[in-house]
């Protein structure tokens, strides 16, 4: 019995086919080969063709069943991890209206903002835990707003998982999960927050129903079974927003457990069982995979925007003739402090850690006489790892313990200057496992489908390959480094 898991990410689609005996990966890839066109038609926006999303699915799928030979029909269950925050509408003949408005995209800022104070603060984070920020709610909000013509011909608003979700079982539905994240979720009643539905003017009618994460959400039609060359009846067991699904792919599931990740973004998320909040929320709260009224499971998470996306653009545009590994061995070479060049990963749209400001990204300290294109590299990795640990003690102020920090062996946690000057600067051990987030997805979709009965049993296999350990003899000139950055970036606040 095998369990096919997509990634559905703004760079690309991932794909991972696991067998459910002997928890090994026998299939897995990545498409297109080059990142995704992110199209911004005014500086702020940042769109996505739906579409895209399902035909590179479709393509990836039956593409690593043939090269690998996989006997589909064994596929029992499959499981979503998708971009987070992003709205995908639809009319009632489930044709989507607009492209999709992703989660960089910095339109319903001032939306947000607004609704933070006319709702009143105390109530926004007592009962969303959250601002309602630049998030899906009032990206919904702005379409209203600007576009009444496309909102009128509304029959469901749906994250982009919600969505590859819908073409593969032919339902629209969400989770609890993808709701809180998209701040519809009122935590004090357990329910959708009919006060915000209310102050934005939206009709509950246009959300979707929601399952558990781990549940039944939809057999595959018998079109797409036979598109992808599936037996009929494989069940849609699990979806989840990409940075709850990394903290389940590496078994954070307990309070006091951290994850991170660094794709195009980069992301530290912590499990907490308390209903809290960053009074200037700064870092953002939603229902974790395994959270029940019952018994809270809080995701923490703090979200830099630039992270992968600012190395891709250094590579694009410094490094041509570059791959990214010839770029990490560059940066290796540079010492600690990359000579004074410091870099601030801030261009891809408003980051919710400075308050839903959008300072742009800057390379500073350039000497044309002494620096080179490796400096730049490593102030670059620097920089980002710097404004990780800027929001890493935000989530300390609000009582997080971060001690040990778990994470894929992929992405930016290949280059040993971001992982070394991250465990560095925070003072975390980090553990690299061999996982990601499709594989993590086609894990919870056999918990979902109830194939396996415990998160112990399908995490038998998760290995941890790599640990980072803080370097005593480069704490101090790291700490010292990012103080500096910290001082120049107090000025752009």
């Amino acid at each position: 019995m095998l369990a096919l898991g997509y990634d559905i990410g703004s760079s690309s689609v991932k794909c991972a086919i696991v067998d459910l005996e002997s928890g090994k990966t026998v299939a897995q890839g990545f498409y297109p080969a080059e990142e995704m066109e992110i199209r911004s038609p005014q500086p702020g926006f940042a769109e996505q063709d739906p579409e895209t999303w399902w035909r590179y699915a479709t393509q990836l799928t039956r593409q690593i069943i043939a090269s690998n030979r996989v006997d589909a029909k064994a596929i029992r269950s499959i499981g979503i991890s998708y971009q987070m925050h992003g709205l995908v509408i639809v009319d009632k003949s489930r044709r989507v209206l607009r492209p999709a408005i992703i989660w960089c995209d910095s339109r319903a800022v001032a939306t947000g903002a607004k609704a933070f104070e006319k709702l009143g603060k105390e109530y926004c984070l007592l009962h969303l835990l959250n601002s309602p920020g630049n998030f899906t709610a009032s990206k919904l909000r702005w379409v209203k707003e600007h576009e009444p013509e496309i909102y009128r011909n509304i029959d469901k608003a749906m994250l982009p998982g919600d969505y590859v979700a819908m073409r593969l079982t032919g339902e629209v539905a969400s989770t609890v999960s993808g709701l809180s994240e998209g701040i519809f979720w009122d935590f004090k009643r357990d329910a959708v927050s009919d006060k915000l539905l209310e102050y934005y003017g939206l009709d509950e009618a246009i959300l979707p129903k929601s399952y558990l994460t781990f549940s039944f959400q939809g057999e595959v039609t018998p079109a797409v079974a036979d598109v992808l060359g599936l037996r009929k009846g494989v069940v849609v067991s699990y979806r989840a927003g990409d940075q709850p699904n990394n903290a389940f792919s590496l078994n954070v599931l307990q309070p006091g457990e951290i994850a991170a990740t660094a794709g195009t973004s980069g992301v530290v998320y912590g499990v907490t069982d308390k209903l809290q909040f960053d009074r200037r929320s700064r870092v953002n709260i939603f229902a974790h995979v395994n959270h029940s009224c019952a018994q809270p499971r809080l995701g923490v998470l703090l979200c830099i925007n630039g992270t992968g996306i600012q190395n891709s653009w250094l590579r694009k545009n410094v490094g041509k003739d570059l791959s990214y590994d010839e770029i990490n061995a560059a940066a290796s070479r540079i010492p600690i402090g990359s000579g004074g060049v410091q870099v601030f990963p801030f261009g891809n749209g408003a980051e919710r850690v400075l308050e839903d400001r959008n300072i742009g990204g800057h390379i500073l300290g350039l000497d044309f006489h002494r620096h080179t294109e490796a400096h730049v590299f490593r102030a670059a990795q620097e920089g980002i790892a710097f404004a990780l640990k800027y929001g890493v003690d935000v989530m300390r102020d609000m009582g997080l313990t971060i001690k040990v920090i778990r994470a894929g062996k992929a992405n930016m946690f290949l280059s040993p200057v971001f992982r070394e000057t991250l465990s560095n600067v925070t003072g975390a051990s980090i553990e690299l496992y061999n996982t990601d987030g499709a594989i993590g997805a086609a894990r919870g979709s056999t918990i979902g489908s109830g194939y396996y009965r415990s998160f112990e049993e399908a995490f038998r296999t998760l290995t941890k390959v790599d640990e980072i350990f803080p370097d005593n003899a480069k704490c101090a000139a790291v700490r010292e480094t990012y103080n500096g950055w910290l001082a120049k970036l107090k000025t752009f606040l």
